[in-house]
């Protein structure tokens, strides 16, 4: 209950609420890419002022590796159980979508523990930088693996009531791996909370005190005005979950607690300590609905947007804000001590 009254959450909740009865309430679209960028440097800034701090240790390295099994893993297994009730597309698409990561979620999340004076580690931004491509190429690899396996009489797709011949020239076969490997590892916001990272890293504590106003003062009013455009923008997109397969509803809300729980049990195996598994829990358990969604478009086209977009969007992500974050940092406290 503490974590929805905090002001963030609660603009959150009122962006739903204003999207809901269709309010003409809207964020420009270049003030909520500025707000996004600014939260990613903040949070790159403080990790690097963390990182300086602490310094590269056997515990930081443990961090970032389970953090990359965790981009395999969750792909993998989620690939694995959706293409039982969707198409090869979907399932591939869905699976990166929840195989990467929200940086809101996350950035919300570092708010929480540091209200609640949880210490964390501030290398933990960097294995989210590290979390966004995986599940990106597994999808790219898995389309094409199915365009490649599909002979050209099958390769069809219902629309309207009519069955319409998908292309299967070459140029469909095999959308280059290459190209979607360059927009996955110098995508902006992803060199920008690097780039900060090592800013912060390099500047230590002289560069914390300078940067305070800016990374520490202002934080928590430009997560709560970014919270009420996701709050506007989650509600928009309930629309597109709205008679989908119980199966998907069903992912979208259990997957995550399931990824959350393997997260967590890495995090006991490698001995992490609280902050860390809590935050390696909610990037498990989060959703791209940016990065991920933009790639997937034009990488795997045969693959329905509103599934991905709005499962993540529309379900997860406010699941994940309202109440997942809470529940994660109470089982990490209630297993790790």
């Amino acid at each position: 209950m503490q974590n929805l009254l905090d002001p963030a959450i609660l603009f959150f909740v009122f962006g739903i609420l204003a999207g809901s009865v269709k309010s003409n309430l809207e964020i420009p679209p270049a003030i909520s890419r500025f707000l996004s960028l600014y939260l990613l440097m903040a949070l790159g800034l403080k990790g690097g002022f963390a990182l300086a701090h602490s310094g590269l240790t056997p515990q930081v390295g443990a961090g970032l590796a389970a953090a990359v099994a965790l981009a395999v893993l969750i792909p993998l297994i989620g690939y694995t159980i959706l293409k039982h009730f969707l198409s090869g597309f979907d399932a591939a698409a869905i699976a990166a979508t929840y195989g990467s990561v929200s940086a809101v979620t996350f950035v919300t999340t570092v708010q929480y523990l540091e209200s609640q004076h949880i210490a964390y580690g501030g290398h933990m931004a960097a294995a989210m930088a590290l979390m966004e491509s995986p599940a990106i190429i597994l999808a790219v690899v898995l389309a094409n693996t199915l365009r490649n396996a599909a002979t050209p009489s099958s390769l069809h797709v219902v629309q309207g009531g009519s069955v319409a011949a998908l292309a299967a020239g070459p140029e469909k076969a095999g959308i280059g791996l290459g190209k979607v490997l360059h927009e996955s590892f110098t995508d902006g916001a992803q060199l920008l909370l690097l780039g900060a990272m090592v800013v912060g890293l390099l500047t230590g504590e002289s560069g914390k005190a300078a940067m305070q106003p800016f990374s520490g003062d202002l934080f928590k009013g430009m997560l709560s005005f970014f919270l009420l455009d996701m709050g506007l923008m989650a509600a928009r997109n309930l629309p597109q979950v709205r008679g989908q397969s119980p199966w998907l509803l069903a992912y979208a809300v259990f997957g995550p607690l399931t990824h959350a729980g393997v997260a967590l049990g890495l995090a006991c195996l490698l001995q992490l300590p609280q902050g860390d598994a809590i935050l390696l829990m909610v990037l498990a358990a989060s959703a791209s609905y940016i990065a991920v969604p933009a790639v997937l478009r034009y990488a795997v086209p045969e693959a329905n947007p509103s599934l991905y977009f709005g499962l993540s969007l529309g379900v997860t992500f406010p699941l994940n804000i309202l109440l997942g974050i809470p529940l994660y940092a109470q089982i990490a406290s209630t297993v790790l001590g």
